[in-house]
């Protein structure tokens, strides 16, 4: 069955605060492991982000181990990766504005990320139960429209992202099939240089709670009127 609208919300700096994710996590491995593992640790996950294509925190401090194989310290990292309270990252009122954008058409987070990190994150953050399950998690999402229209079809798809150059990349295979929303949270939104390097989104606002005091459906196409025909 086909939706008529379809939105599809990013989680890290769009309905999380995933700037503090990280700098909790540097000042946990220095006040624990000290500045040397501190910075190894960083230096593997950025590598591995370049290469890859998306935070897999795991997998870095898997590469960790591996060079610090006698280290029972390690051991312990992991639990304070997983065991994170994520729900205290979730930017104000995103749960409402997951619940208000369910009243006009049907919810979907869309996310990239690892298959164990990031789903633990959507889940024990309140956001998979908010969106009732619907959720997706890809390497490169902009890559998977196929994928998404057949799991989720619609008429029309509204992207909610920090990433400027995600909703560049959607607007560009969709065309007037979706609407581009950017939240200017996190170093992303906010770099003057990656937003110089695409387009503008149909709609930019400075916060995703600010969703909740905008007339969305201005800015959304209106269903085609079906009008009978007059007997002959």
């Amino acid at each position: 069955m086909s939706h008529r609208r379809v939105f599809l919300i990013d989680v890290d700096n769009t309905l999380l605060d995933n700037d503090r994710l990280q700098a909790d996590l540097v000042r946990h491995l220095e006040e624990e492991y000290g500045p040397a593992a501190r910075d190894r640790y960083w230096t593997l996950f950025t590598d591995r982000w370049k290469r890859i294509g998306y935070a897999d925190y795991l997998g870095a401090l898997q590469l960790y181990r591996e060079e610090e194989l006698h280290d029972p310290r390690l051991l312990k990292m992991s639990s304070w990766m997983v065991d994170y309270p994520f729900a205290t990252l979730l930017h104000p009122k995103a749960l409402e504005v997951i619940s208000e954008l369910r009243k006009r058409g049907e919810v979907v987070i869309l996310s990239d990320g690892d298959a164990v990190f990031q789903p633990r994150k959507i889940e024990r953050s309140g956001l998979w139960t908010a969106a009732e399950g619907k959720v997706l998690v890809y390497i490169h999402k902009e890559q998977m429209t196929a994928d998404i229209e057949e799991r989720f079809p619609a008429d029309h798809y509204v992207v909610i992202d920090d990433k400027i150059r995600i909703l560049t990349a959607f607007k560009e295979i969709w065309q007037d099939r979706v609407t581009t929303i950017l939240p200017r949270q996190g170093h992303y939104a906010l770099d003057p240089a990656l937003q110089a390097s695409s387009p503008p989104p149909d709609l930019s606002v400075g916060h995703i709670a600010d969703l909740l005091g905008l007339d969305i459906e201005i800015l959304l196409p209106r269903p085609p009127v079906h009008r009978s025909r007059p007997c002959p």
